[in-house]
């Protein structure tokens, strides 16, 4: 089951708060009467993203690499939800340093001061990157494969430091294993901006979406929407120690599919443009949800059909979806 409808009276940390996925759960959190403390450096977060003059929202301007910083946002709080991270395989390649010292180091300072400030579970935004070579699908927690980028090394880091803080601390962390998050406020721009945003965007532009390889690889593309509710899901089941386990819808859909079905959606033509293969990508990536089912009650509820339609601001969408189901 989920957070409940109330959250009143009690605080909350989200790191990374400003960004994509860290913006739609401090909206989330706010609705169910949460104090939202909220960490974002500005790196990607937008403060737009973030409900202008709410008295729920507290937001703090840091950096997670500093541990005196995450010892003050943890004061007071009962639940920490850890979004904040340098994301992008193709970036961590070119950045391999960067990407860790952010990703492990400033992990590991969240992780301490949530022990430290007694917080009673920790949520935190692990990746499919950690199945990193491993050509099974779908993917399964227990049958990772070794790491095949910088990326997929701090995510695997990531969760090896939340079994050893369970272990050594006695502390409640749960990691999600996000699979290809999609929906409003994603950032179409820079070089490592994911594929639907990328895609909406050249449509809009009339121009040819680009895509990195033949098209063949596919993907789990999974709504924010459910991504907001695995947060609240993970942060309300009744379980101890560490656990990591997929949020992603249990199909997959090619990444040409993918740029056909924007471009119908928005009125264009199919054409693409192909470039060669990006290192660090994997062919085929598709969650198997079972286990967060059994752990705890999540299941995603949004198809990519529905998903891409209020990505694109029609808000109808969930309304056909029930009307349809």
């Amino acid at each position: 089951m989920m957070f409940g409808q109330s959250l009143m009276g009690t605080t909350v940390l989200v790191t990374g708060g400003a960004g994509f996925i860290g913006s739609h759960l401090v909206d989330a959190l706010a609705a169910r009467g949460a104090h939202v403390r909220v960490v974002d450096n500005f790196t990607t977060g937008l403060r737009s993203n973030l409900p202008k003059a709410s008295k729920a929202v507290e937001l703090r301007s840091g950096d997670i690499r500093s541990p005196e910083l995450c010892r003050r946002v943890c004061e007071g709080v009962q639940y920490v939800f850890h979004q904040a991270a340098l994301g992008s395989v193709p970036r961590s390649m070119r950045e391999p340093a960067l990407t860790l010292d952010v990703n492990v180091r400033g992990t590991a300072n969240v992780f301490a001061a949530a022990r430290d400030a007694g917080v009673q579970r920790v949520v935190y935004a692990s990746s499919s990157a950690v199945y990193g070579d491993s050509l099974r699908t779908p993917k399964r927690e227990g049958e990772e494969g070794e790491p095949i980028s910088p990326y997929g090394l701090s995510k695997r880091m990531n969760e090896e430091l939340a079994t050893v803080f369970a272990r050594c601390y006695g502390m409640s962390i749960v990691g999600l294993r996000y699979f290809n998050v999609y929906g409003p406020r994603q950032r179409p721009d820079g070089p490592y901006a994911a594929v639907v945003p990328r895609f909406v965007d050249a449509c809009r532009r009339g121009e040819s979406p680009v895509i990195y390889g033949d098209g063949s690889q596919s993907r789990d593309f999974t709504f924010v929407d459910d991504v907001v509710a695995a947060n609240l899901c993970a942060a309300a089941a009744p379980i101890e120690g560490a656990h990591a386990v997929n949020v992603g819808g249990g199909t997959a859909v090619s990444v040409s599919a993918l740029a056909r079905q924007i471009g119908l959606l928005m009125g264009r033509g199919a054409s693409v443009r192909f470039e060669p293969a990006r290192d660090g990508d994997v062919p085929h990536s598709r969650a198997d949800p079972c286990l967060a089912k059994a752990l705890l009650g999540f299941a995603p509820a949004t198809s990519l059909e529905a998903g891409l339609a209020l990505t694109l601001g029609r808000p109808h969408a969930r309304a056909y979806e029930r009307a349809s189901a």
